[in-house]
């Protein structure tokens, strides 16, 4: 359980996150995770890194039982280790491949929306429940995945959207059986590490460099509503209804 790191080929590492039932981060999960993603770009042999998980999904989001047991200290340690998550994979010195699976929730679209491409089972969705988490974040990077206007009608019912629905608008590179998820991102990632290494690092820097969005900033932005709902009380008696039937 937690997060590992592997090469099963030359020029590849694989960042993979365990955090059972429904990988949930918590405080440590998300910091642990940038550890082991900007560990893997530093790595001169590397070329490609893919983001990968085990168990039910790939990502459910901050473990909000965390919050609701140590309150604000464990919201403060969330939001500043999902962005640390979220800007490892962007500042990844080399790309970023995402292999989805399942639910990709919350923070999920956080790492996925930073990645540089996304392979998909036919069984993952995306979406963004923040609303009914009693929580805001993460526009930014469902907005590098749908339309505009799509993201915020998916933003504001807290719907999801389907890993057909993303390669339909061009997020997802390619979407495949479940069981052939980890063999099609590792197809896609060794046609990347075949290029120059050195070159594909002048790449990322020089495509990240054009970003019309500082997606760092933006997500910061973004995280002080979440703050502001804390302190307001609003976001807890929303949370507060999380899980219980009939919320």
């Amino acid at each position: 359980m937690g997060v590992s790191m592997s090469v099963p080929e030359k020029g590849i590492s694989v960042v993979t996150v365990d955090f059972p039932p429904v990988n949930a981060l918590p405080v440590r999960g998300w910091f642990a995770l940038a550890e082991a993603v900007r560990a893997a770009g530093r790595d001169p042999e590397v070329r490609c890194v893919v983001l990968a998980a085990e168990g039910r999904g790939f990502n459910a989001g901050v473990d909000i039982k965390e919050i609701q047991a140590d309150g604000h200290e464990a919201l403060i340690g969330a939001n500043e280790g999902c962005a640390e998550a979220f800007a490892a994979v962007y500042e990844c010195e080399t790309p970023v491949i995402a292999a989805v699976h399942g639910f990709c929730l919350g923070g999920g679209i956080g790492l996925v929306g930073n990645a540089d491409a996304i392979v998909a089972s036919d069984d993952a969705f995306f979406g963004l429940p923040e609303l009914e988490r009693g929580a805001l974040g993460a526009a930014t990077h469902l907005a590098r995945l749908v339309p505009q206007h799509l993201m915020r009608a998916l933003y504001y019912t807290a719907r999801t959207a389907s890993a057909a629905e993303l390669h339909a608008h061009g997020s997802v590179w390619r979407v495949v059986p479940r069981a052939e998820l980890r063999a099609a991102a590792l197809e896609l990632a060794g046609e990347i590490a075949a290029k120059d290494g050195r070159l594909l690092r002048m790449a990322k820097a020089a495509i990240n460099g054009i970003d019309p969005v500082d997606v760092r900033r933006s997500y910061r932005f973004e995280q002080g509503f979440t703050f502001e709902a804390n302190l307001s009380g609003l976001a807890d008696r929303v949370r507060d209804t999380f899980g219980k039937e009939g919320a």
